[in-house]
């Protein structure tokens, strides 16, 4: 399963539906990040929909698949749905299909999230939306999200902290280059168009 994790996560819809639509390859334009912010970037709303929602799908089916076959033989070890959910993450971030230049993760992330129920979903996306429209920073709404999701899972289904602690933790990492620019004040903001 965690090898299945991280196949899955390694297939990068954003540059497939690129590929596919004619458009540039999100690494080498934009932010050259292979997301769906990057994407809206050099496309429309509807292909940066298309690619959020692969992204989230591809971090949902490893996880919950695993948690149905946990309960098919009666198993209850939350700390192994993490470290799928993990590995479907890095196969996002370190691609073995695309020369391990991927995304940062954020809606694979909250896919492997959202088995642990629909209210945890709900706050995740309130979360990200809000600060994003009062921010406009995409990677600020990511990192505030993923620093809330330990205590909103804490408050709906404590059993799930832990590996919810560890998918955090390598979200934050993975954005340390956009935590330093924001510090700067030189993050692009989010945008439909290519400055």
């Amino acid at each position: 399963m965690i090898i299945a994790a991280y196949l899955i996560g390694s297939i990068s819809s954003a540059i497939l539906i690129c590929k596919m639509l004619g458009l540039p390859d999100p690494r080498t334009t934009g932010s050259n990040n292979p997301g769906a912010t990057n994407v809206l970037r050099i496309s429309n709303k509807l292909t940066a929909a298309s690619v959020l929602f692969f992204d989230i799908l591809k971090g949902t089916v490893p996880v919950w698949g695993a948690y149905l076959l946990y309960a098919h033989f009666g198993l209850k070890e939350p700390l192994y749905l993490g470290i799928i959910g993990v590995s479907a993450c890095l196969g996002h971030m370190y691609p073995v299909f695309f020369n391990f230049q991927g995304g940062k993760a954020v809606a694979t992330a909250l896919g492997t999230l959202f088995p642990i129920g629909l209210g945890l979903g709900v706050l995740l996306i309130i979360t990200w939306i809000g600060v994003a429209k009062l921010a406009k920073y995409s990677s600020l709404a990511a990192i505030v999200t993923v620093s809330m999701a330990p205590l909103y899972v804490f408050l709906l289904k404590p059993l799930y902290v832990y590996p919810t602690l560890m998918l955090s933790a390598l979200i934050i990492f993975r954005h340390k280059d956009n935590i330093i620019r924001l510090l700067k004040g030189t993050e692009n903001k989010i945008s439909t168009k290519i400055k």
